[in-house]
């Protein structure tokens, strides 16, 4: 059973303190898909443009986001094991990131794990400006793990 939207909420902004002092917030969380966005404010590195770090997490914290609105949360829990993050522009304004999990990909996730012990899953995502300017690539590499 995946958790309430608002526990979800609370979870993904508060939980996590350099998170919450981020000013990231969930903008959209739904079963299968989660919206995110780091505000520039508070978080510019020394030319201005959003600070690394920040986009970092913007791109870490999807895996959690999805799995708190589509996962079982009492059987299962995710980790993870790589990310990798390619700059292509800087990244100026706030920057939003989606990801999306389909069910039969969440079904076969948990399945796995629950034979295996764990499950492994990639989040390929693209980080946009207000613009839908593509300023960065993740590429992230997560598990599914049986409790």
């Amino acid at each position: 059973m995946s958790m309430p939207i608002e526990l979800a909420r609370q979870l993904i902004e508060e939980q996590i303190a350099f998170v919450q002092r981020s000013g990231l917030k969930a903008e959209v969380l739904e079963p299968g898909f989660v919206r995110l966005r780091m505000p520039q404010a508070g978080n510019q590195n020394h030319i201005g443009s959003l600070y690394a770090g920040a986009l970092f997490t913007l791109a870490e914290v999807p895996g959690g986001a999805l799995y708190v609105t589509s996962f079982d949360v009492q059987r299962f829990y995710p980790i993870v094991k790589a990310l990798d993050l390619h700059f292509l522009k800087p990244a100026l304004g706030d920057i939003q990131v989606d990801a999306r999990l389909d069910a039969a990909t969440v079904e076969r996730l948990q399945a796995e794990a629950a034979a295996n012990g764990k499950a492994g899953y990639r989040l390929e995502l693209e980080l946009t400006d207000q613009h839908g300017v593509v300023v960065a690539r993740s590429n992230g590499l997560y598990q599914l793990r049986k409790r």
